[in-house]
């Protein structure tokens, strides 16, 4: 399926979410939710998704972004007052880790559900991402 029909699904999904349950709930009753939904989409959709963050070589850690569709959108849900820069941070952050072309980030702590769709820097998809490589711990000395 193609990327633009996929995130149009996946925001689709998100209004019938919000449209039906309204603010006011925690984050994770609109993942269950939206998962559940985008599901009944016959799209391929995994909650809690892992990202690894590999620097030097090295995992230095992980995140899990909320859902992953059709391994290609990161979708990042708040239900918060207000999508702040950190927010934004949080997924830009994900979305470049990942090395996936698109993330959703969406706000279902407003009356109307708000969505931004974010795509990597240019400067990102040049850089290829290192695979994980497992280096033992130093043993301690005493």
């Amino acid at each position: 399926m193609e990327l633009d029909k996929i995130t149009e699904k996946i925001i689709g999904c998100s209004y019938d979410v919000s449209n039906t349950l309204g603010s006011g709930f925690v984050e994770k009753v609109y993942e269950n939710s939206l998962y559940h939904r985008i599901s009944k989409e016959s799209m391929e959709v995994v909650q809690q998704h892992q990202i690894k963050v590999i620097y030097d070589g090295i995992l230095v850690g992980e995140f899990f972004a909320d859902l992953l569709v059709e391994k290609l959108v990161l979708v990042e849900l708040k239900a918060v007052r207000e999508l702040e820069e950190i927010h934004m941070a949080q997924a830009l952050n994900y979305l470049k880790a990942s090395g996936l072309p698109v993330c959703l980030l969406m706000n279902f702590g407003r009356p109307k559900i708000e969505v931004r769709h974010l795509v990597p820097y240019d400067v990102w998809k040049n850089q290829a991402r290192p695979q994980p490589q497992y280096i033992p711990p130093r043993s301690r000395k005493a």
